[in-house]
């Protein structure tokens, strides 16, 4: 009798963390942006309310898999810590499909699908974090400050995401859930992950103010306060002076750092043009709010927006194309595809602008959410089409 030896074939999109997760973040940016381009110009009915439809899918539907799938790869360095299991990421993959498609499904069909699909995928966030922490707790890394403030900004995810499942019962606390999400959650992480991150790939030799990352924790728990009561005139004008004075702060701490921004190559270039568009959206943020107050007008979430976008979805694009090709076995640079992706993102905020501008002004231009929308479908289809076949397709060799 003759035996053969059959060697099973490792499946490559599974074959490391940031693959599924980076895919999966990709598909939901463009299926539930477009759900929500149709709620939002009346085309389909929705069993959830537009605005949250729009915060919750963005936050626990997108850039939570983007985040999972970067920390899965990176966290354990910053903590030297044991690597992610596969079992474990695979296990947390499925689930967030899952839960994913329960939301989507439910979203059209059942509020109670809906809230299963939500407690799904926060028992899903709430594996990751724990993951995280263990690592964290087990790592030999002398300095885990920067790995400290990640863990805390996840911990403030689980908090926002658990507030809006409340709000299903209350749906007061939907504020509360919105802006806890927003900024002491994908934010702040962001920032988090960006200030260590991008001065190092920068090789800057400035050493950074032990302080400054507690200073700006301190300005999100206050900036998310005043965003919950903003609705008080007196909270209206402590957040103006708020981004202002915050906006300055931190723009003069990047400079202090002496990154080569106009010397380095295009990936980091972008990933700079990211990290100044916080201040310069706190500012705008300033400004818009004295113009609401003083002139009566509604800027429709211009200065969130321009967060958002410019400094959110800038340095996540920035920081996705360099894991995957990184890990895909190539030299991080930023060819003509990816400079005109990076290109596409300034777009899509533009024209978000300009769709405020609209409002504002009620000049009666609604069509610049269309232009602003359609830019965020081509910018995240040339993405996955150019980069995702390196996180399904393994490379020729």
């Amino acid at each position: 009798m003759n035996f053969t030896n059959t060697k099973t074939k490792e499946n490559y999109f599974l074959s490391q963390p940031h693959q599924p997760f980076f895919v999966l973040g990709i598909i939901n940016a463009l299926v539930m942006m477009l759900v929500f381009a149709l709620s939002f110009r009346g085309i389909v009915a929705l069993q959830i309310d537009v605005k949250s439809f729009h915060v919750y899918t963005l936050v626990f539907l997108v850039f939570t898999n983007f985040f999972i799938g970067f920390l899965f790869t990176t966290f354990s360095r910053f903590c030297q810590g044991n690597n992610i299991n596969k079992k474990l990421y695979l296990t947390v993959f499925y689930t967030n499909v899952f839960g994913s498609l329960l939301f989507l499904a439910g979203s059209f069909l059942s509020s109670n699908v809906l809230l299963i699909a939500m407690i799904v995928l926060f028992i899903s966030q709430n594996y990751v974090v724990l993951k995280l922490y263990n690592i964290y707790k087990s790592g030999h890394s002398q300095n885990k400050k920067d790995a400290f403030w990640i863990l805390i900004a996840l911990c403030f995810g689980l908090l926002g995401h658990l507030l809006f499942i409340v709000s299903n019962f209350d749906f007061r606390l939907n504020r509360v859930a919105v802006n806890l999400s927003f900024y002491m959650y994908v934010i702040f992480l962001t920032f988090s992950v960006g200030q260590r991150m991008i001065p190092f790939f920068s090789h800057s030799i400035v050493l950074k103010n032990d302080r400054f990352i507690n200073f700006v924790f301190i300005f999100f728990i206050l900036k998310t306060v005043a965003g919950i009561l903003d609705y008080n005139i007196y909270f209206k004008y402590f957040e103006i002076i708020l981004d202002a004075l915050f906006g300055i702060y931190i723009l003069k701490e990047f400079i202090r750092w002496k990154m080569p921004v106009s010397s380095s190559p295009a990936i980091l270039w972008v990933l700079h043009l990211g990290l100044f568009w916080l201040p310069i959206a706190l500012f705008i943020s300033a400004i818009c709010s004295s113009l609401e107050i003083f002139f009566n007008l509604n800027f429709y979430f211009l200065g969130t927006h321009v967060v958002a976008i410019g400094f959110l979805l800038t340095v996540f694009i920035g920081f996705g194309t360099r894991v995957t090709l990184g890990h895909s076995g190539q030299v991080p640079h930023a060819n003509s595809v990816a400079k005109s992706i990076f290109i596409l993102v300034q777009f899509v905020l533009f024209f978000r602008i300009l769709f405020s501008l609209n409002i504002a002004f009620d000049m009666g231009l609604n069509f610049f959410f269309d232009i602003s929308f359609l830019f965020w479908m081509i910018t995240f289809l040339i993405w996955g089409w150019s980069y995702g076949k390196m996180l399904i397709v393994k490379p020729k060799s």
